[in-house]
């Protein structure tokens, strides 16, 4: 159970990073955040021009194959990376 607490540790951790990460972490903190606690991406692609959602799906979508433990450890890797970078 230590995997998941660091993973709900390091969601609360990701809100409180004292700059804004970067789109593309943004989109890597949503993808990992997804996969690990729903799993692969489903649904269809959103269309149209909603740039937002279709960047978001695309980015979960990248993640398929990854299982839960592996998506909460690149989370939790990433949210130390980014408070190191931020700090």
């Amino acid at each position: 159970m230590a995997l998941e607490d660091d993973f709900q540790a390091a969601v609360a951790n990701s809100r409180n990073l004292t700059q804004r990460p970067s789109n593309e972490e943004l989109l890597d903190l949503y993808a990992l955040f997804k996969q690990a606690t729903e799993g692969d991406a489903t649904g269809e692609r959103p269309g149209g021009f909603d740039f937002k959602a279709i960047a978001k799906f695309d980015a979960w979508a990248d993640k398929r194959g990854l299982s839960g433990d592996q998506a909460r450890q690149q989370y939790i890797d990433l949210v130390a990376k980014l408070r190191q970078q931020y700090s």
